[in-house]
């Protein structure tokens, strides 16, 4: 018969059963007093739960004390490359044939620090009938699952077997990448889930000449690593290099809060045998945090360091490219198909695939005379939660300056690194009907086919001439012998259409004037209206950088535009800074804008900042105020 008591974090017991341990626990009573005269002497006995384990998997010492209530066990146990902590004890009530005895349990938790075979040496227990001794107890223990033989927990401040509780890692697909090239990255920490925990800080990507993507909300599940259950939480992103070399990055700075055992104090037990049997929800390493008897500490933990090989991107790109890396593909549309001269066209570019979409940039027309093209407008979205794979629109408005039968076909170039080429797609010729244009000229007017042909006229004969008096001539030698009314001979008319020809043509250069003039006036009021809508954005925070800088750089080249009447594309730092009257500091301002926005554009949003500090906000508005 065996009697335990011992605390449990399990449920209580049913009635029936409380009531047995009851009773037996009222016999004992009765009987204890009587039965401690015959007992016999006080003896120890010493226990390992196993004799055999690994580095960082603790084992439990268990000293058993029967006979004697007042014994002594050891306060600390010490052996060179194990960690021997003191964790509580429980009571034993043991009978047969209604003879009792009772003992205590000590209870120790052994934490290998190294590989090797140790020898636990006897402990001396001080007791009633002087001072008894444990036995030697043996223990093997091998290296660790990855190898090692040297524990990563360690006294002082060293965070508690990091190794098993906690772990960081950067998982990317490849290790050699192009300049812009987008790579997706998971970053993974995890904590052994027997273990009361609450994370802090989720880790930063550390590291230079690279930009990352925002990460979304991270996904949190159970996972088995190695034999133990870990509650781990991945993060997505994506990684642009900027620049050629070697990157190295790692995710740093995890912070979690964990509980961790502590030395001394009692703490409850398993409800099972503590000699032979296994429990097999007992760990007694985390019992302690689990029963709330445990210390909170702090951990802070890194993944190691990963290096990815950035190759520069061939020399001699097409003019067309404007740095999207990726794999892609285009397709166009144009609406409406039928139209008159200087009638608006939408034309359509759609670009799927994957790759950095922050450097997708709108197609080209590739044939631009005969035409007026307009900024477009982009939407992007996204298949995934990091934008590495997706759909960008571009909508371009173009009107034509003469007939014309088909769109031109539009261009757009990338950098394929699987093929370490770059490619040109050209979409297709859409066929459109644009009519209109000048008007003909105007046909002289013919006489009827029935008015006679015109009469050679008869000169007069001249009279004989006298000395002294001259016949005067009645009739004109080129006058026409006919009696054919005015209006239906050709001369006639062929003096009339000289005037309406003129007339005709003063219209349609008139009208040609006014509507390359309205064309222009329609044009300059677009200009303003873009730019005052840019300025607004610009002064409301909240952009990303690359957004801020384009919007920002868009509003010089419109200025600009406004001021030498050019078209604001091609417009760059040297015209922009020409074109107004500023002293050398603003000057070098428009040039650090330029440059600046083309480097935020070409390596997409800066690593660890998602938005413009106010200051340079303040500078850039300053700025622009100033051209005018």
């Amino acid at each position: 018969m065996l009697f335990r008591n011992v605390t449990s974090p399990f449920s209580p017991r049913p009635r029936s059963v409380a009531v047995g341990i009851g009773v037996l626990f009222f016999l004992a009573a009765v009987f204890l007093p009587a039965l401690s005269a015959q007992a016999d002497e006080p003896t120890v006995t010493a226990v390992l739960t196993s004799s055999e384990t690994e580095v960082d998997r603790p084992v439990q010492l268990q000293i058993k004390i029967t006979g004697d209530a007042n014994a002594i066990p050891p306060n600390e146990i010490t052996v060179d490359g194990l960690d021997i902590r003191y964790t509580g004890q429980s009571q034993l009530v043991e009978g047969r044939n209604f003879r009792f005895t009772y003992s205590f349990v000590y209870n120790y938790t052994i934490l290998p620090l190294k590989a090797g075979t140790f020898t636990i040496p006897s402990q001396a227990i001080g007791s009633n009938n002087g001072t008894l001794r444990t036995p030697a107890l043996t223990l093997n223990v091998a290296p660790n699952d990855d190898g090692t033989t040297t524990s990563r927990r360690g006294g002082g401040n060293s965070a508690t077997d990091e190794k098993k509780i906690v772990f960081a890692e950067l998982v990317v697909p490849k290790t050699s990448v192009y300049v812009g090239e987008t790579i997706p990255a998971q970053i993974r920490i995890g904590i052994n889930s027997r273990v009361p925990h609450r994370f802090i800080d989720l880790p930063n990507l550390s590291g230079q000449g690279f930009t990352s993507q925002r990460m979304p909300n991270p996904d949190q599940r159970l996972e088995s690593i190695g034999g133990r259950t870990y509650e781990v939480v991945t993060l997505q992103t994506a990684i642009t290099p900027v620049r050629s070399g070697k990157l190295e990055i790692s995710a740093k700075d995890a912070k979690a809060i964990i509980q961790v055992p502590r030395r001394g104090g009692s703490r409850p037990r398993s409800p099972f045998d503590l000699f032979g049997m296994n429990d097999p929800f007992n760990d007694p390493f985390f019992n302690d945090a689990f029963a709330g008897v445990g210390e909170q500490k702090e951990v802070k933990f890194s993944s190691e360091t990963t290096t990815i090989e950035v190759k520069p991107l061939p020399p001699n790109a097409p003019a067309t490219f404007a740095g999207a890396v990726g794999n892609f593909s285009l397709a166009t549309d144009v609406k409406p198909k039928t139209a008159q001269v200087g009638d608006p066209l939408t034309v359509t570019a759609t670009i799927s695939g994957r790759g950095n979409f922050d450097r997708v940039t709108a197609p080209t027309l590739e044939e631009t005379r005969g035409w007026h093209t307009y900024p477009p407008g982009s939407n992007f979205k996204a298949d995934d939660e990091i934008g590495v794979s997706g759909t960008k629109t571009f909508e371009m408005v173009v009107t034509p300056n003469e007939p014309k039968k088909a769109v031109p076909p539009l261009v757009f170039t990338f950098f394929n690194p699987l093929k370490e080429q770059y490619v040109t797609l050209k979409g297709d010729k859409v066929p459109v009907v644009v009519e209109g244009g000048t008007a003909p000229a105007a046909t002289p007017a013919v006489a009827s086919a029935g008015t006679p042909p015109p009469q050679p006229s008869a000169r007069p004969t001249a009279a004989p001439q006298g000395s002294d008096i001259l016949y005067q001539l009645t009739d004109h030698g080129g006058w026409g012998a006919t009696f054919a009314p005015v209006f239906q001979q050709p001369v006639f008319w062929a003096a009339q259409a000289v005037p309406l020809l003129g007339l005709v043509g003063f219209f349609g250069w008139e009208m040609r004037r006014r509507r390359l003039a309205n064309r222009a006036g329609q044009r300059i009021a677009a200009w303003e209206n873009e730019s005052a809508e840019l300025e607004r954005k610009l002064r409301r925070a909240g952009d990303p950088p690359d957004q801020y800088y384009a919007e920002a750089l868009r509003v010089v080249q419109l200025k600009t535009a406004l001021a030498r009447q050019i078209e604001p594309n091609t417009v760059d730092a040297e015209i922009a800074v020409a074109a107004f009257d500023l002293p050398d500091e603003q000057r070098d301002r428009v040039r650090e804008l330029f440059r600046r926005s083309d480097e935020v554009r070409y390596s997409g949003r800066p690593n660890g900042n998602s938005t413009v500090p106010e200051e340079t906000r303040r500078e850039v508005l300053d700025l622009i105020n100033r051209l005018n």
